[in-house]
């Protein structure tokens, strides 16, 4: 649930004039929330659930468009909400004082950490998941036992699941130490838990998975836990990741 607000508040934040002119509009009876006259000054609304309307006239607040990043930490689900009551992303994000209505930009895996954005803006999170654009992720990945050439020739050029192969992906050996590898890889497309399961089939089982960096941007401060809003800089680039630049306003098909 997001934050409800005094009906007074919404109306002004709507467009409807001050707070005190607003309060002569409920109180004058002008003032209908999911079709039910109001007139109490006290009413609470959600923005963006709750349908308001002053004289028959749809009374709707843009919200402003928030882009956050946050280090996901393992055994935090990529999800809205849980059925189960298990912590969830935007429940972190409420606990740093986030209340805009979010969502997952993707997922991680209850078992891996790393950069997920979470975002209101519908438009641009489409874009950065639709497989045209096949924006690039990294990882960060520790394995059992030593991986050797032969399994990262098959990664690189694709493996077979699910009855089709994987897209190409670098793969990098970063580590080899106290009988574990550790990689970097880098891919383009995103099957469910894709990373451990291409590694399962060249018989390594995966300790440790981190994405750390969506395209070129890696967000380097932004330790475990922490969630911020992207800065001018970091917004423009992921635009233009996702073909969202005044020159790349094209449609999807």
């Amino acid at each position: 649930m997001g934050e409800k607000i005094r009906i007074n508040r919404y109306l002004a934040a709507a467009g409807f004039g001050s707070r005190r002119s607003c309060e002569e509009l409920v109180t004058r009876g002008r003032v209908s929330v999911n079709g039910e006259r109001i007139s109490e000054l006290t009413t609470l609304v959600e923005p963006g659930v709750d349908v308001v309307t002053v004289d028959g006239t749809p009374a709707a607040v843009e919200e402003r468009s928030v882009v956050l990043v946050l280090n996901k930490p393992v055994g935090v689900l990529s999800t809205v909400r849980d059925s189960f009551k298990r912590r969830t992303v935007i429940d972190l994000a409420r606990e740093h004082g986030y209340t805009e209505r979010l969502f997952p930009v993707g997922r991680l895996d209850l078992d891996t950490s790393g950069v997920l954005l979470l975002t209101n803006d519908g438009r641009l999170a489409h874009r950065l998941m639709h497989p045209r654009f096949k924006i690039e992720k990294t990882y960060r990945v520790t394995v059992e036992g030593d991986v050797g050439g032969e399994s990262l020739a098959k990664i690189a050029d694709g493996i077979a699941l699910d009855g089709a192969i994987t897209m190409p992906c670098g793969v990098t050996v970063l580590a080899r130490r106290a009988g574990t590898t550790v990689l970097e890889m880098k891919l383009k497309e995103g099957r469910k838990r894709q990373i451990r399961r291409m590694l399962a089939m060249c018989g390594h089982r995966v300790l440790a998975l981190h994405r750390k960096a969506l395209g070129s941007l890696e967000f380097r401060d932004c330790a475990a836990g922490s969630i911020r809003p992207l800065t001018a800089r970091e917004l423009a680039r992921l635009r233009g990741l996702a073909g969202l630049t005044d020159s790349a306003e094209e449609k999807l098909i």
